[in-house]
C-alpha cells in the first residue's frame, strides 16, 4: 500500500518536471512549498505527495470539502484510476510522459475523505492542465 503512494508521488513529480512544454508559461524551476500537498496515515502505511505547480491555488477555487460525499469520491476515483491505469498500458496511444506508472488504489481499503477528495481533485486538475479527457466520468449518474 505504501508503494502506491510513493509511486504516485514519484509519477507526479516526473509529470510535473517533464510536461512544462507550454508556451508563455512562467513556472519556477524550484518547487514552491505551497504547491506541495502531503497526506499520510501511519496506521494504513500510506502517503501521498502531490508536487504540482499551481495545484494548491487551483484547489482553493474548487468545491469545498464536504460538498461531495465520500462514496461519490471513492466511486469516481476508482473510475479515474482504472482509466489512468489503462492508459499506462497503452503508451502508443497515450503520452507515456503523462501516464508513467500504474496507480495502486485498492477499492476495499478505506482511505478516508481527505485522500479521496484530494485524489479526485488531482484527476480533475490533471485533465484540465494536460488537456486529457477521462470521458467515462462525464455525463453519467452513479
Amino acid at each position: 500500500m505504501k508503494t502506491f503512494f510513493i509511486a504516485i508521488s514519484v509519477a507526479l513529480l516526473i509529470v510535473s518536471c517533464t510536461s512544462t512544454q507550454h508556451k508563455n508559461m512562467n513556472v519556477s524551476s524550484t518547487p514552491n512549498p505551497s504547491d506541495t500537498v502531503r497526506i499520510s496515515n501511519d496506521s494504513l502505511e500510506y502517503e501521498i505527495i502531490i508536487i504540482e505547480p499551481g495545484f494548491t491555488s487551483w484547489l482553493v477555487t474548487q468545491r469545498p470539502r464536504g460538498f461531495y460525499s465520500e462514496q461519490f469520491l471513492e466511486t469516481r476515483n476508482r473510475l479515474y484510476v482504472n482509466e489512468y491505469n489503462q492508459r499506462v498500458l497503452e503508451p502508443q496511444r497515450f503520452n507515456p510522459n503523462l501516464y508513467i506508472q500504474r496507480i495502486e488504489y485498492e477499492p476495499n481499503i478505506h482511505y478516508g475523505y481527505e485522500v479521496n477528495y484530494l485524489l479526485y481533485h488531482y484527476f480533475l486538475y490533471f485533465e484540465q492542465r494536460y488537456r486529457q479527457n477521462f470521458i467515462m466520468t462525464r455525463g453519467r449518474t452513479f
